[in-house]
């Protein structure tokens, strides 16, 4: 990877004699650079000359001015791998991401991931135009750096639905919409024992655990982020249970760690459930955006996996309920 220094000098305008947040302005003035980097440490900023932090508040006329440096990829292999594409256009490529794929490169993993097959797929500047962090936190920790198009996360062992940006712009509108919470995105999976009710609403902020940095914890409302997870019950069997999961936080883990919470883990989960001889039952069903360009709502769903199917048709059923996958 290498290092991209810049500097962007804007003066305020528009803004009818209210303030507003240095970052938020700059954020909507300029395509330049993504919000990842304004929060950057090694991001300056100046405010009419003088050293201010992101959130000072600012007015017409004032002069700022962005002193940054971005990385970005250096020599990533764009490699030829097949992606299942359920939609394209200019703003964004929508795809069903495999199970055992990962999103992006890290430490140990430069080779067979999602970057790998859009820059073969787009072209080696696709690195450099959309070298960006995102916001959405939707995965376990696949390596730190930037992630080009990539917009929100999948565990690698997640299966389903991901949206790439193709362009600044288009990048920049959608991670507005998973910040804002106004996606929709609703997951299948199969949780393990008998449930009491039809469904319900889990309401429990995680934090990352003290003594493992690559699990996640339920906390107290005064720690952590909050995050919100709605569940329903399609298909009881003798020994799980097929859900339909809204979510309506996005946080790392977050389906994973609250089915534990309330004595339900995931099927094939190798880090919050014991070993059970399956792969993770997890799959992101559907994913509903705003095109960038139109305005439009646009909908994709990925198929039910075939390693729910197989598993299903071995295991013995109590009830159901009319299943809903679209």
């Amino acid at each position: 990877m290498g290092v991209k220094e810049g500097r962007i000098e804007l003066v305020v305008t528009g803004l009818g004699g209210e303030k507003r947040r240095l970052d938020a302005y700059v954020g909507q003035a300029v395509t330049e650079i993504s919000r990842s980097t304004l929060s950057d440490e090694k991001t300056v900023l100046h405010l009419n000359g003088k050293l201010v932090k992101k959130s000072k508040q600012v007015g017409d006329g004032d002069r700022i001015q962005v002193t940054y440096a971005e990385t970005f990829f250096d020599g990533l292999k764009p490699q030829k791998i097949d992606l299942d594409v359920l939609y394209e256009d200019a703003d964004m490529l929508v795809i069903n991401k495999e199970q055992g794929m990962v999103v992006h490169p890290g430490a140990g993993n430069s080779e067979g991931t999602v970057v790998n097959a859009l820059l073969y797929r787009y072209g080696e500047h696709f690195a450099d135009e959309l070298s960006a962090g995102e916001d959405e936190e939707e995965a376990e920790s696949e390596g730190e750096g930037v992630r080009p198009g990539i917009v929100h996360r999948l565990d690698k062992d997640t299966s389903g639905v991901l949206v790439i940006a193709r362009s600044r712009v288009a990048h920049r509108h959608l991670s507005e919409q998973f910040k804002e919470r106004t996606t929709k995105k609703i997951y299948i999976a199969l949780a393990k024992g008998q449930f009491a009710a039809q469904g319900g609403m889990i309401e429990a902020n995680l934090k990352r655990d003290s003594s493992d940095r690559k699990r996640f914890t339920t906390c107290s409302s005064a720690e952590g982020r909050r995050a919100k997870t709605e569940y329903q019950v399609l298909r009881q069997y003798k020994t799980c249970a097929l859900l339909r999961i809204t979510l309506h936080t996005g946080r790392t883990h977050q389906i994973r760690v609250h089915m534990k919470s309330i004595g339900h883990p995931l099927l094939g989960d190798p880090i919050y459930g014991r070993e059970d001889g399956q792969t993770l039952m997890l799959h992101a069903l559907q994913l509903e955006v705003e095109s960038p360009s139109t305005g439009k709502r646009i909908r994709c769903t990925a198929p039910l996996p075939k390693r729910f199917s197989a598993y299903l048709a071995t295991t013995p059923h109590l009830s159901s309920v009319r299943a809903r996958f679209r």
